[in-house]
């Protein structure tokens, strides 16, 4: 005969899938727990939005002592509208190229910080799919840098239009405006996503944020010349160039030089290299070993 036992059967817990909303979850507390992540995207956009209002008082303090001397004066033109545009008062080059490394080296943290943590074994032991991980990675901090990029480029363009009101502002209708105020803000998910990508390729901390600068801003720099089509037309493919160009008031299109961006290609250039970041992204975390 078998004999009966009085304990009771054990009954194993019964493995539930992990739902994309458990992984977008669990991708936010990751991010908001780094305290460093805090630090460098508040004080980063306070660098830009700083240093647009400082450009903007500069004009602002520039045009006004234009119109109190001569025009004839050494150092003043005759036609000083030709040297003011509040569009670009706005969207100064070096605020958003720092912009570009904040958000670009963020985005790269996210991924390379699990790598050297060792925190990654123990996230693909639970989640066996590596592309719903990703997946959830590049929702999340799309979302988190879209916001912030909102907040930077529509806190910038309004204070710096206050600023210049004496001197004829610009609001959202006009034209070429609400475009420069899209094209800067979604140029933080732009960078943050690149960045996710150098850091699933390169997985080191100085590596990915070097690979990041050198991708967004040394390149671009180096294929500026208008000398050779081809050259131009490969500066015009980075992503630097089409913020360039989308934030150019229509009114000076004019002095783009040759061969330049149209507005529609600009447009085209974000979306392909946010796709092309997050297809690298998830091919190399697919593939490679942990």
């Amino acid at each position: 005969m078998t004999p009966v036992s009085d304990e009771a059967p054990v009954r194993r817990p019964v493995r539930v899938p992990a739902r994309f909303r458990h992984l977008l979850a669990a991708e936010w507390i990751k991010l908001r727990s780094v305290r460093s992540t805090y630090w460098v995207l508040g004080v980063g956009a306070l660098t830009v939005i700083g240093i647009n209002v400082n450009s903007a008082v500069s004009n602002a303090d520039r045009l006004a002592r234009q119109t109190l001397l001569p025009p004839e004066r050494p150092g003043f033109p005759d036609r000083p509208e030709f040297l003011f545009d509040p569009l670009t008062t706005a969207f100064v080059d070096p605020a958003w190229q720092l912009f570009m490394i904040i958000a670009g080296t963020v985005g790269a943290m996210a991924v390379f910080g699990e790598y050297s943590s060792g925190l990654i074994r123990t996230t693909f032991a639970a989640v066996p799919d590596r592309q719903a991980v990703i997946a959830a990675k590049v929702t999340v901090m799309a979302a988190v840098m879209s916001a912030l990029g909102m907040v930077v480029s529509g806190t910038s363009f309004g204070v710096t239009q206050m600023l210049l009101r004496a001197e004829g502002v610009l609001s959202l209708g006009d034209p070429g405006a609400l475009r420069a105020v899209a094209a800067a803000a979604l140029l933080a998910p732009l960078s943050a996503l690149a960045g996710m990508a150098a850091g699933a390729v390169v997985r080191h901390a100085a590596g990915s944020v070097v690979t990041v600068v050198a991708v967004l801003l040394l390149v671009p720099a180096l294929f500026q010349g208008e000398r050779y089509r081809w050259v131009k037309e490969i500066g015009n493919a980075m992503p630097l160039s089409a913020w360039e160009r989308l934030v150019t008031n229509p009114e000076r299109a004019h002095d783009l030089g040759r061969y330049p961006l149209t507005v529609a290609e600009a447009w085209i250039v974000y979306g392909a290299w946010a796709t092309a970041a997050v297809a690298v992204a998830v091919l190399v975390v697919r593939r490679r070993d942990v």
